[in-house]
């Protein structure tokens, strides 16, 4: 599970991700680092995946905490996925590079994704549209943009740089 508050504790970088496979090896876990993107603020430090991450993580911007919590996720390697809301609080760029991790994090798995942010779920083989409890749509970014309904509504509002408050 990658949720939109992240679980770290205070520990090194590299002990965080390995959370997710306490036998993994230090290749498995830099591997991981890598592919969730985390290698690329983490070579900065001076002490690498060896860096500690303060109490909950503090140490680190939130994008960077999502990237260590992506990374845990892929060592893990389950086969189903549950993400919920793992960009809501990002910034453009840290968004960006988590919603790759996330791309490659997926693949192969079901994932399951709960989002206010189309964004994360634009490449979604399913998407269902849940207003009050209920489900009112259902489809393809694609189809549910062609039935000009609450998802497409949401999509401009989003476009336009509005969030709505659902």
């Amino acid at each position: 599970m990658v949720g939109q508050e992240t679980a770290l504790f205070d520990a090194t970088i590299a002990e965080n991700i390995r959370l997710g496979r306490l036998d993994a090896t230090p290749e498995a876990v830099r591997a991981a680092a890598d592919a969730a993107s985390v290698m690329e603020f983490a070579a900065a430090l001076p002490l690498g995946l060896d860096t500690p991450v303060g109490p909950r993580g503090s140490a680190l911007s939130g994008g960077q905490r999502q990237r260590v919590t992506i990374a845990r996720a892929m060592l893990k390697a389950a086969p189903i996925l549950l993400l919920d809301e793992p960009t809501s609080a990002l910034d453009a760029r840290s968004e960006q590079l988590v919603q790759e991790a996330l791309t490659r994090l997926s693949a192969g798995r079901t994932t399951l994704v709960i989002a206010h942010r189309l964004s994360t779920i634009r490449d979604a083989d399913l998407i269902v549209v849940i207003d009050r409890g209920r489900v009112i749509e259902q489809g393809t970014h694609a189809e549910l943009m062609a039935l000009n309904g609450a998802y497409a509504r949401l999509e401009a509002l989003q476009s336009a740089g509005l969030m709505p408050v659902l």
